[in-house]
């Protein structure tokens, strides 16, 4: 005997569809919007060098830190202008990717 499936409403642009949702969409990571005062390494990578201290006035564009990957030097750069929060890493650390480097606010 075939399985019943509970249909539920998907809202799309507005309109109400009932229809049911396979296992793979009902268990899916919901998507967050990323935070700005967080910056994560977009690749896995070694700590080369780092600028700043904590508590250290940034002004944009300014260097953080190098990022070896793929034998390659990458500079993370202030996205805005703000402060050093909080360091994640340590020279020569060996980080995977979406890796927490850094934690940053905005200047006021």
């Amino acid at each position: 005997m075939a399985e019943e499936k509970e249909f539920k409403n998907l809202v799309i642009q507005g309109a109400v569809y009932k229809t049911t949702f396979t296992w793979k969409f009902e268990n899916r990571v919901n998507w967050e919007a990323p935070n700005p005062n967080l910056i994560y390494s977009f690749i896995p990578g070694t700590i080369i060098d780092i600028f700043v201290k904590p508590k250290q006035k940034v002004k944009e564009g300014e260097t953080l830190l190098l990022l070896e990957a793929m034998k390659m030097q990458n500079q993370v750069r202030m996205p805005f202008d703000g402060e050093i929060v909080k360091i994640h890493i340590s020279k020569n650390e060996i980080i995977p990717k979406k890796f927490l480097m850094l934690e940053i606010k905005p200047a006021r």
